[in-house]
């Protein structure tokens, strides 16, 4: 059986849908669905059974869930704007600390979602190293604190154990992220703002950059769940990688894309709030230098190639 965490969310649905693609429905889904519309995401999916996730992390502590292929750790609280640091790094760091644990215990892969928000301003680049790394919020700082915990086993046991990877997610879009709410992708947001209203609002100049070009590492889920279903297939493969295209675009793009798929629409640009002065990352860029190294070649989807995807998705299935 293959374990999936946040599998109802939206990372942790389309790998669920990818492994079914595969012909693979030996699958536990685990969530937390308080929000119950979050059970769309599964509703086209093949599972073999689904785990609150405090009955699961029970199991877990109890050493009570039998024989696993692998785990998908995808389960997390992603609410950039989260300050409740107890809660976070319950969620966070605990959580992972105890599967990552049981898997190596008994030989199990694990591959978790770590999050390219620990590298904060990036102003020292974006690679997989300790020097890169400056996490502005809690949220940043608890996937940063597992990312060290993960090295630091890795040096007390000299690398030995059953495969770890961490994929460092930069802004990842596309279907099956409605219940995000705020933390949706600007693709997302624009698509609805330009059916409701004809804008796309965008933010002013900030950090150097000029209205709306401040830029970010987009990439599209089919891509975030490629590369976890690569690492799957290459249990020799350990390491902390990121999850990006390597290709910085600016907001403008993003924007621009939605436009032309509706045929109608335009920029509106609105102040940089005042609240986000010195927490955002006005831009992001993977560095693919360790994943092109450990054999992973596929190419990525451009912003236009994605958007132009997810909202043929996103309308089709309204």
């Amino acid at each position: 059986m293959i374990v999936v965490t946040g599998a109802a969310g939206f990372i942790g649905s389309n790998l669920v849908l990818g492994l079914n693609a595969r012909g693979l429905t030996d699958i536990l889904a685990v969530d937390d669905l308080q929000d119950g519309t979050k059970f769309r995401n599964l509703a086209q999916a093949e599972i073999a059974d689904y785990l609150d996730k405090d009955e699961f992390l029970r199991l877990v502590e109890a050493g009570a869930l039998g024989k696993l292929e692998a785990v998908l750790h995808q389960g997390a609280c992603s609410t950039t704007t989260e300050w409740n640091g107890r809660f976070m790094m319950d969620a966070n760091y605990r959580y992972s600390k105890l599967l990552l644990e049981h898997c190596q215990a008994r030989g199990v892969p694990f591959l978790y979602a770590s999050s390219a928000s620990v590298y904060g301003m990036g102003k020292q680049g974006f690679r997989e190293e300790r020097a890169c790394e400056r996490p502005l919020n809690v949220y940043a700082y608890s996937k940063f604190l597992f990312d060290q915990y993960v090295r630091r086993r890795w040096r007390q046991h000299g690398g030995a154990g059953a495969q770890i990877v961490g994929l460092r997610y930069f802004n990842v879009y596309g279907p099956r992220e409605q219940h995000k709410g705020g933390m949706a992708s600007t693709a997302f947001h624009f698509d609805n703002q330009v059916r409701a209203e004809g804008l796309c609002r965008l933010f002013e100049g900030s950090d150097g950059y000029g209205p709306g070009e401040q830029r970010r590492d987009f990439i599209h889920v089919d891509d975030a769940v490629a590369m976890n279903l690569w690492f799957l297939d290459h249990p020799d493969k350990s390491g902390i990688f990121n999850c990006g295209t390597g290709r910085a675009q600016p907001f403008n793009d993003i924007a621009n894309a939605v436009i032309a798929w509706h045929g109608k629409g335009r920029v509106q640009y609105i102040p940089f709030p005042d609240n986000l002065v010195g927490r955002y990352q006005s831009f992001t860029e993977a560095d693919l230098t360790a994943l092109r190294a450990a054999g992973y070649q596929r190419p990525f989807l451009s912003v236009e190639q994605g958007v132009r995807r997810y909202l043929d998705w996103m309308h089709a299935a309204q």
